[in-house]
């Protein structure tokens, strides 16, 4: 196995201990969990790079990174609906989740046609921003719950109930716009007489 392949599958290996460490509720729970994420995504800006440079581009590859990168972003997402301490509703990752199936569909109709579907900049955009979106949240519970910041309630309140939502819907308006361009491009793929 290749190092690009080892690098993607260490992020999908990263993932279970991601959550345990989110789950957890002891000090510095949230910072580990920081550092789990923060090394899953630069796995995510790594291996691709290799891959291309090295010239170490594998059906595995092609197969598992991009499952990697939603898995890892759905998960911490997901996370973030469930918990008490920042405002995240489901309606944003259901459309999230949505394009990701849309995208999915897209690329095995244009595997069935022998294209391949690479990453365009409003899907690098997005990947790009919801990490850092989801890695700023999570240094932001483990100010709040690690190191016992002593933030004024107020803040606190404007950052989980305005700045975590606002970043999360610019993360889902990215989503969209990305997913309508690959619908787009590919919509050609798409036909109702087939």
């Amino acid at each position: 196995m290749n190092l690009p392949n080892k690098l993607t599958l260490l992020r999908v290996l990263l993932i279970p201990f991601f959550l345990l460490f989110m789950y957890l509720e002891f000090k510095f729970s949230f910072l580990i969990a920081l550092v789990i994420f923060s090394a899953a995504s630069i796995t995510d800006a790594l291996d691709g790079k290799i891959a291309r440079k090295r010239g170490l581009v594998t059906n595995f590859g092609k197969f598992l990174d991009p499952l990697a990168d939603k898995v890892l972003v759905i998960a911490a997402l997901t996370v973030f609906v469930e918990m008490k301490e920042v405002n995240v509703g489901a309606i944003p990752i259901i459309i999230i989740i949505a394009r990701e199936f849309m995208v999915s569909g897209l690329r095995l109709l244009a595997a069935d046609s022998g294209i391949v579907v690479a990453a365009g900049i409003w899907g690098k955009l997005k990947t790009a921003f919801t990490m850092v979106t989801i890695i700023a949240i999570i240094f932001w519970l483990s100010l709040c719950y690690d190191f016992s910041f002593g933030f004024p309630c107020a803040f606190k309140d404007a950052v989980n109930d305005i700045v975590v939502p606002v970043l999360i819907w610019i993360s889902t308006a990215l989503t969209i716009i990305s997913g309508a361009v690959y619908l787009k491009g590919y919509w050609h793929l798409i036909d109702s007489d087939k």
